[in-house]
């Protein structure tokens, strides 16, 4: 779990976490959904009425959108939640600017009264507007439909299931030494009609699931404390990925189990609390440079924190500035192709990665999802973008990256999946460890610090491992690392084949004014940086 995950649910509680206008359901309504034939029929007198009073462009989202949270701690649950949220948005170009506007009652004429009101807006909005919305072009589609591949609705899993596991989850931590455990399942369906005047009418169905858990290890005699959180990965995926798959296991050097497309929570929940009990006596990091052998389950916040929000076009135009700052990749970086990092490092944008957060065929805008570069062998070559701000970049068509969490917010440009290339020749990390005289092992995402232009940057983890003359010597604890994007980016020396590959993530990426959240994924193989400041986070100044 990240900072801003963490942040996120214990901040604000779970109450912050519902989609607005939820309302609490029995878990059977769960696996229900609304008859396509009536979304259509919602859309088309949106469109109609919003044609009729002077839109020259209007779109529809008609959304039911369910979650379910199981929480628990050692032998007790804590919470089950379910709800839901349906309802319809609306977006309407009229006289050049946007108006939007959203009701939950699906009647015909209470749709049709908020696709008026949206044009009604955008008329008011024209009137301050320097400049008309350019629209980049969408081919409409007609009536098509997607599914996520999920080989078992989490939904329909009996609650008791999922609350046995995370108890055999619990149990299993205290008896291979934990002192406080507690564990989570967040599931989220997202059942999305999108219908435009541009001919589109796009029926889809997404999952995602996430179950993160916290183990606590207590030095009694001291006080000292250590945890360690679980290395699972949010995906978008059924409840297949909790079937634990040995194939997807992915065994590190010194015996740490990674999990790619599957993962095994008991398993990880005994492995994690005698982690977190080593950590109590493993010795303090000596500050200095080394050189940092990153784990997937690691590297990806690196990514979505120095790489994905940088590139997100509305932030580089300083549409963001306000709430979550602006970007030092600027546009005439992408014109001189600014080396944003060694030729070792491709980074690419999709949203069609099988088991990804992002993954859908088609964006809240109506757009064919697609994969693309943002960075070409070290050198900035694109950004993030979408319908209304693709002619900024002289580009034709939008990204598809264009999302909304809700029926009742508007969409706007969110990150897509942003991730790292695999290396192109054969690597493991065992071999990229051999070649390291004085290195840090980092695996596991922990606290971050970043500034607002996504320059200057502070990292932790969770769990460090030294490595010394190309093996590695034991944990370690109290690491950082400190950087500056480009100059990171740069020292990237060596990067894990294909066969490493494996996705992290965020489940509540906060964006936004009123703030919405999304999820997002980023893949990598295991990957090498020379030369990174480590700082010691137990020292004191003074």
């Amino acid at each position: 779990m990240d900072r801003r995950d963490f942040l996120t649910i214990s901040g604000v509680g779970l109450a912050g976490l519902m989609l607005p206008y939820s309302r609490s359901i029995a878990a059977q309504e769960l696996v229900s959904g609304l008859d396509v034939a009536l979304k259509k029929a919602i859309a088309d007198a949106a469109l109609e009425a919003a044609t009729a009073a002077g839109a020259s462009y209007c779109d529809v989202r008609v959304g039911r959108y369910l979650q379910q949270f199981v929480i628990t701690r050692e032998d007790k649950v804590q919470n089950v939640v379910n709800t839901e949220s349906t309802g319809v948005g609306i977006r309407v170009i009229a006289n050049g600017a946007w108006g939007f506007a959203a009701t939950r009652d699906l009647g015909v004429a209470a749709v049709a009264a908020a696709a008026r009101q949206a044009v009604a807006i955008a008329k008011a909005n024209s009137r301050f507007q320097t400049a008309p919305v350019q629209l980049a072009k969408v081919q409409g589609v007609g009536e098509v439909s997607w599914k996520a591949p999920v080989k078992k609705n989490a939904m329909a899993v009996p609650l008791k299931d999922k609350v046995d596991l995370l108890l055999s989850v619990n149990a299993a931590a205290i008896g291979a030494g934990a002192d406080f455990v507690n564990s989570t399942l967040f599931l989220v369906n997202e059942q999305k009609y999108f219908a435009s005047t541009d001919g589109s009418y796009i029926d889809q169905d997404v999952h995602r699931i996430w179950a993160p858990f916290t183990v606590t290890a207590i030095d009694k005699a001291s006080g000292k404390f250590r945890t360690r959180e679980g290395l699972s990965a949010p995906m978008g995926m059924g409840y297949e990925y909790l079937d634990g798959d040995a194939s997807q296991k992915y065994v590190s050097p010194n015996g740490v189990v990674n999990y790619g497309k599957s993962y095994d929570m008991v398993e990880d929940a005994v492995a994690a609390a005698k982690q977190a009990r080593a950590k109590l006596t493993a010795p303090s990091i000596k500050p200095g440079k080394y050189d940092l052998v990153l784990d997937p389950s690691h590297t990806w916040l690196t990514i979505h924190e120095s790489v994905g929000h940088p590139l997100e076009l509305d932030r580089v135009l300083g549409y963001e500035a306000n709430y979550a700052g602006t970007s030092f990749a600027t546009l005439d970086k992408r014109e001189a192709r600014f080396q944003y990092g060694s030729d070792k490092v491709t980074i690419f944008a999709d949203k069609v990665q099988e088991g990804s957060l992002g993954a859908v065929a088609y964006d809240d805008e109506g757009v064919k999802t697609k994969r693309w570069n943002l960075i070409d062998q070290g050198k900035l070559v694109d950004y993030q973008t979408i319908r209304d701000q693709a002619h900024i970049l002289g580009k034709t068509e939008s990204d598809g990256c264009c999302y909304a969490d809700s029926w009742s917010s508007v969409q706007f440009q969110r990150m897509a999946n942003v991730s790292l290339a695999a290396g192109k020749d054969k690597l493991s990390v065992a071999d990229m460890i051999k070649d390291v005289e004085k290195g840090i092992y980092i695996i596991g995402d922990g606290s971050f610090s970043i500034d607002q232009q996504r320059y200057n940057a502070q990292f932790g983890g969770q769990l460090f491992y030294e490595i010394k003359d190309g093996a590695i010597a034991g944990m370690v604890e109290d690491v950082a690392y400190q950087i500056r994007t480009p100059e990171f980016w740069n020292a990237c020396s060596a990067i894990c084949d294909e066969s490493d590959y494996r996705l992290g993530g965020s489940f509540f990426d906060g964006k936004g004014q009123p703030g919405q959240v999304s999820a997002v994924s980023h893949g990598s193989s295991t990957a090498r940086f020379d030369g990174i400041n480590v700082i010691n986070t137990a020292r004191n100044i003074g």
